[in-house]
C-alpha cells in the first residue's frame, strides 16, 4: 500500500509519500482498497501539530484523514458473509485518521454502502463535513422549522453542508463568504441571503437580515467573529463553535506562535452569568472525539444519505487532485480561495 505519513509538525514538506505492507483486517473489521479520500481543514492542523485528538490518539508519525471511498478488499473472519461488506462491495465511510492511503482498515460499522448516484470522489467528501454540519445544527443548535441562522464560511465544506441542511430543517440560513466568487455558490447551496464581507459590512447586513438576532451562528472563525457572532444571537439563541480559522496562516504553510499568542489572548471568554442573563448559549465541539458515539453518529449518516439519495441534499462539489499531490492540496485549502472539497484519488 502506498500512505501519506507526517513524522513531525510543519509545513508542506512534512508530507511524505511511503510504501508500507497491505493492512490486515482484525476481528470486527474491514480492509478498503481505496478510490478517493477526503481533504479538510483539519487535516492541516494535524500536519502543524496543533490537533489535540490526533496527539491523544495517534502521536507521531501519522497519516491523516478523515474519510474514504473504494473496494472492500477483506474482511475479517466474523464479518464475512454479511452481504454489503463482502470482497468486492463498494464502500465509503469515516475513519480516526490514517485516510490518506491506498487502503484503510476500520471496524466493519464504520463503513456504508457507496451512496446511490455519487462517484467515489463525492462520496469521499460527503461524510466528514455533512456529520459536523448535522451535529451542529440539530444535536446543538436544536433548529426548527422558521429559525434563522447565520453560516460562516458558506462556501467551504461544512459551510455548504449547514445551508444545504438548514434548507432541509425548514429554516432561513444566511451564509457569509470571504469573496465575491463564492456569493452564487452559497446561493446555490441554500443560502436565502449572501454577505459578501470582502465588499460588505458584515455584521450590519447581518443585523438587517435578522433584526431581532440569530437563533443559532456556525462559527469556525475564532477570534476574527467569535464576539460579535455572539452579539447577534436572539435571546435566546446559540452560538457554535467548530474551528479556529482564522489564527492560523493563510498560504505560508506553518503556524506564526506570535499570532496564535496573541489571537489566543484575544479570543473572548464566555462568562456564564452574562450568558444567563442574555439567554444565549456558546457550544463547541470536535467530529473526531465523537468515535465512540457510534449510536448517534452512524444513524445520523444513514439518514444524511438517504437525504442525498433522495436529492434533498448533494454531495459537495469536488476538486480532485492524485494522492502524490498532497501537498498541492494542502496549499490549496490553506489559500482560502477553495469551495466545497478537495479530493486525493489514490488509484
Amino acid at each position: 500500500m502506498k500512505r501519506v505519513v507526517v513524522r513531525q509538525a510543519g509545513g508542506w514538506e512534512k508530507l511524505e509519500i511511503e510504501q508500507a505492507p497491505d493492512p490486515t483486517p482484525g476481528e470486527g473489521e474491514v480492509v478498503v482498497r481505496t478510490e478517493a479520500v477526503g481533504v479538510n481543514y483539519a487535516d492541516v492542523i494535524v500536519r502543524m501539530g496543533l490537533y489535540e485528538s490526533a496527539k491523544k490518539y495517534v502521536g507521531w508519525p501519522i497519516t491523516p484523514g478523515f474519510e474514504f471511498a473504494g473496494t472492500i478488499a477483506s474482511v475479517g473472519a466474523d464479518v464475512n458473509g454479511v452481504h454489503d461488506v463482502k470482497v468486492g462491495a463498494r464502500v465509503f465511510g469515516v475513519t480516526r485518521f490514517g485516510g490518506y492511503a491506498t487502503h484503510v482498515v476500520v471496524p466493519r460499522d464504520q463503513v456504508l454502502p457507496m451512496p446511490k448516484g455519487m462517484t467515489a470522489s463525492e462520496a469521499a467528501a460527503f461524510p466528514a463535513v455533512h456529520l459536523t454540519a448535522w451535529y451542529a445544527l440539530f444535536e446543538l443548535a436544536g433548529v426548527k422549522p422558521g429559525m434563522r441562522v447565520l453560516v460562516h464560511s458558506a462556501a467551504g465544506g461544512v459551510g455548504g453542508a449547514l445551508l444545504q441542511l438548514s434548507r432541509v430543517a425548514k429554516c432561513t440560513a444566511i451564509g457569509v463568504v470571504g469573496s465575491t466568487a463564492k456569493v452564487e455558490v452559497a446561493r446555490a447551496l441554500g443560502a436565502h441571503a449572501v454577505i459578501d464581507k470582502s465588499r460588505d459590512d458584515l455584521w450590519r447586513l447581518a443585523r438587517r437580515h435578522a433584526p431581532e438576532g440569530y437563533d443559532a451562528v456556525f462559527d469556525a472563525n475564532g477570534v476574527e467573529t467569535l464576539r460579535a457572532s455572539y452579539e447577534h444571537l436572539a435571546a435566546p439563541g446559540r452560538l457554535v463553535v467548530y474551528g479556529f480559522a482564522t489564527m492560523l496562516p493563510r498560504g505560508r504553510g506553518r503556524p506564526s506562535w506570535g499570532k496564535l499568542a496573541v489571537d489566543w489572548l484575544r479570543t473572548p471568554r464566555f462568562d456564564p452569568l452574562r450568558m444567563t442573563n442574555d439567554n444565549r448559549s456558546v457550544m463547541g465541539f470536535n467530529l473526531s472525539y465523537l468515535f465512540e458515539r457510534k449510536h448517534e453518529l452512524l444513524p445520523a449518516l444513514e439518514r444524511l444519505v438517504g437525504w442525498a439519495e433522495d436529492g434533498a441534499i448533494a454531495p459537495p462539489r469536488v476538486t480532485e487532485l492524485p494522492l502524490d499531490q498532497v501537498a498541492s492540496a494542502h496549499r490549496l485549502i490553506e489559500s482560502g480561495t477553495t469551495t466545497g472539497k478537495l479530493v486525493l484519488l489514490t488509484r
